[in-house]
């Protein structure tokens, strides 16, 4: 039986006019000129309306070659839903305005099989965002291809939860059939998000949130997650997929293939200036294959 999961923030969020959107689509992608790369397994990027994070997230889809690729994991946010684990969706499609996308139901199975999922409500699917935002953007990359989807809605996870999963999921980046959209935001800025950290030093405010915002994703790249576990601790920086982030730390730790993650773009919605501003921080990065060591065995 079908359970359509339909595109709930087309027509808000982003057009739901499948022309205008494919045109949106290509020009970002067009103006971020990369070269697709099949050593490329994985993508960092962000969720918000595409009027403010759409062109930076071109800045990750683009590198995606789709030729190999069979199934793309998502790992969201939860930012309506409570929960303490990872849960899984019980729609069999999800619908994009321009061409839906079936969800891999073994996949989903097996890992329900593992006991440490729930599954959450069609209802909880649709109000979230964070995954749905990278939806149009697989479907436009993975035109001609057959790609099925696995949506993981990543709760409020524990360091302990972060590790299992990340331990469970890991077997899964060792298949280069799979890939994997990791969705988060970084720094919310302003007395609406209750976060004001600002360090003089760097100068005006905007200034001081791109230095904490780098410094995350400097921790991000080295792919330890103890270590952005400590710089989350003290600076409380509100990156709203710190946990999906984790968790994807975790399965690098794990999995048998060297993958290292570099950040390639990075964006603010506006420059905040004064204690009555605020913004939001979009970055975006790939996480490819680490060739470097095979070089040196080659002599």
């Amino acid at each position: 039986m079908e359970r359509v999961r339909r595109a709930a923030h087309a027509g808000s969020w982003y057009t739901n006019n499948a022309k205008r959107l494919e045109e949106e689509l290509d020009g970002w992608l067009g103006a971020a000129g990369l070269t697709k790369s099949p050593d490329v397994r994985a993508v960092i990027a962000p969720h918000a309306g595409y009027s403010y994070s759409g062109r930076c997230a071109a800045y990750a889809f683009g590198n995606i070659d789709p030729t190999n690729i069979s199934r793309v994991f998502l790992l969201g946010p939860s930012h309506h839903y409570y929960t303490p684990k990872c849960a899984l969706t019980k729609a069999t499609v999800y619908r994009t305005p321009i061409g839906d996308l079936p969800v891999d139901q073994e996949a989903i199975e097996e890992l329900s099989a593992t006991g440490k999922f729930e599954f959450m409500d069609l209802s909880v699917d649709e109000a979230e965002h964070s995954m749905e935002m990278h939806l149009p953007y697989l479907s436009k990359v993975f035109q001609g291809h057959t790609v099925k989807v696995v949506p993981i809605l990543v709760g409020a996870l524990s360091s302990q939860s972060e590790a299992m999963y990340g331990q469970l999921l890991s077997k899964y980046v060792d298949d280069p059939s799979n890939f994997f959209s990791v969705s988060s935001d970084f720094c919310h800025w302003g007395s609406r998000f209750s976060y004001s950290y600002y360090d003089k030093k760097h100068g005006a405010i905007h200034k001081s949130i791109e230095a904490l915002d780098r410094m995350g994703m400097e921790i991000i790249e080295t792919g330890d997650p103890v270590a952005f576990k400590q710089y989350l601790q003290e600076y409380e920086n509100t990156i709203c997929g710190r946990h999906p982030i984790s968790v994807f730390l975790h399965m690098l730790k794990h999995c048998s293939t060297k993958i290292k993650i570099g950040f390639v773009r990075y964006e603010q919605s506006s420059q905040c200036k004064s204690m009555r501003d605020s913004s939001v921080s979009y970055a975006s990065a790939a996480a490819k294959v680490d060739t470097s060591g095979e070089e040196e065995n080659k002599d």
